[in-house]
């Protein structure tokens, strides 16, 4: 045959195109408009992998002399750590990018007492020693939100904003999507009012506002979605906070739900543009959760945009389960703020502290004039939520590769007679939900410390969590990376654990080799 070698490339292109698999290459960083999905027939997105995430650089350990304060927002996202779960289950490497510690520590629940008097958080610390890096201790800092029941929680306006464009023709989105929000709709009273958005190719309103007891309106409202066309994401945004705010209740819970893949290909698109817009309706007052569903083309540097930036939160539906967990079991948490914009600064006595590193929360931090200036935006906190955050401390007088180069010129500054038994002091604030001027919290952290063996079955798990997150990483701040070791702190701190989540993470760690 004279055409026989055309023939045979012909064929081995067919094979390669049809295949699913990904490899490792193709999920590294890119930026979100390298590739431009509008561009690409939508029948033929779901075969490309044009998932993207935003890049990070690992916090940096630093002197209490040089820079003696460290000032972060909460994140009580938890998306990176379901995602993290579907590359795992999949068999396929995870994008370091797509890791963020401080989610995956705070996909776990912890064992922290509910709060006292009016603040609407309990705040507990708890040091021991650091399981990766030999000498060095950890500092765990974690908030319990106050359990509000439902019958003191106030109505809810919630508008659904549901992306049905073409890409969201799979399994796991738009089927997948339609069925998580109805375990949402079941948690709804009488009191509570639903209006749906959608947007492909542009934006509509499919239900007007409708009476949370109204459950076979609102569902069979999903149930007749379909998907087909491109994507406007931006226009969606526009009319969903429209609709709100038209129907804005009063000292209540008004919040739009956005459930896409984040594909935005028309109109304002880019990272910076969901910023820029974001931004700007976040001063209506309407509050913003984002759930993310879906793979392949999934875009999670604008999600997180969009729930960092907007008064909201992020979560990852990888299948029913997840979708059970966050949108059920954790409907108040989820959908109910009871602090925002929460702040932490923490201050270390360098007496005792010769360097220190936030673990994680790396597009969280802040600059430490934004701690007392309320119109910076940061973390929300909802009904019965948990928050952790680590630090690595490496005491004075211990040597170690991290510790920043010694100053010349700046002296420890201590009084010895009235600090030497404080190891930090932490300043919290917060403001109420519907507040302008935000609340101060003073703690301080005494200078004492547990054995990791004695230290709680919490601070063992999410030591654990946070070392596996270090590994994926591939982290340059850790000595001691076993797998074996990880695995082995985790179950010691399966306690605490009804529904399965912690051990579940123990056979995800078996899964790495």
């Amino acid at each position: 045959m004279k055409n026989k070698p055309f023939y045979l490339l012909a064929f081995l292109f067919l094979v390669l195109t049809s295949c699913k698999k990904y490899d490792a290459a193709a999920y590294e960083t890119v930026d979100s408009t390298a590739v431009a999905s509008d561009e690409i027939p939508e029948e033929n997105i779901s075969e490309l992998n044009t998932e993207s995430y935003a890049g990070l650089e690992e916090n940096p350990f630093e002197s209490p002399q040089k820079s003696p304060l460290s000032t972060f927002s909460i994140d009580v996202d938890n998306a990176s750590y379901t995602n993290i779960r579907r590359f795992i289950n999949e068999g396929q490497p995870v994008p370091k990018d797509a890791v963020r510690i401080e989610e995956m520590m705070n996909f776990f629940k912890y064992k922290y007492p509910q709060p006292e008097g009016q603040n609407p958080f309990s705040i507990n610390t708890e040091v021991s020693e650091s399981p990766w890096n030999k000498n060095s201790l950890l500092l765990k800092i974690g908030l319990q939100g106050k359990n509000v029941p439902m019958t003191n929680l106030p109505a809810s306006n919630l508008v659904f904003l549901i992306d049905v464009s073409g890409s969201m023709d799979e399994a796991n989105k738009l089927p997948l999507l339609k069925e998580s929000m109805k375990i949402l709709v079941k948690e709804l009273r009488p009191q509570d009012k639903v209006s749906i958005v959608v947007y492909a190719g542009s934006a509509g309103v499919v239900l007007s506002p409708t009476s949370g007891d109204n459950k076979d309106e609102i569902m069979d409202a999903f149930d007749e979605l379909s998907a087909g066309g491109s994507t406007a994401g931006g226009e969606g945004i526009e009319l969903a906070y429209k609709l709100a705010q038209e129907n804005f209740i009063k000292e209540g819970n008004n919040r739009v739900v956005i459930a896409t893949d984040g594909d935005f290909n028309v109109g304002a698109s880019t990272d910076d543009d969901m910023e820029k817009l974001i931004e700007e309706k976040r001063k209506s007052g309407v509050f913003l959760t984002v759930l993310g569903f879906g793979m392949g083309n999934y875009k999670d540097s604008k999600m997180e945009i969009l729930a960092d930036k907007g008064n909201g939160n992020y979560a990852y539906i990888d299948n029913i389960q997840e979708a059970n967990r966050f949108l059920g079991k954790e409907f108040k948490g989820s959908m109910f703020a009871i602090a925002k914009d929460v702040k932490i600064q923490i201050e270390f006595n360098p007496k005792h502290v010769q360097a220190y590193r936030l673990i994680g929360y790396e597009n969280r931090r802040l600059k430490d004039e934004d701690f007392k200036n309320d119109a910076v935006d940061a973390g929300e906190l909802g009904s019965g939520h948990t928050v952790t955050a680590l630090y690595e401390i490496i005491p004075t007088g211990v040597e170690s590769d991290y510790v920043p180069s010694d100053l010349k010129y700046t002296k420890v500054k201590t009084d010895e007679s009235n600090y030497s038994d404080e190891l930090a002091t932490i300043k919290f604030r917060y403001k109420k939900p519907d507040g302008d001027k935000s609340i101060e919290i003073v703690n301080t952290i005494p200078n004492r410390k547990v054995s990791l063996d004695n230290s709680s079955s919490d601070f063992k798990f999410t030591t654990a969590v946070a070392w596996f997150g270090l590994k994926l990483r591939d982290s340059k701040f850790i000595s001691n990376s076993s797998t074996s070791d990880i695995r082995k702190l985790a179950k010691s701190g399966l306690a605490n654990d009804d529904e399965g989540y912690r051990a579940e993470f123990v056979r995800l760690v078996d899964a790495i080799n």
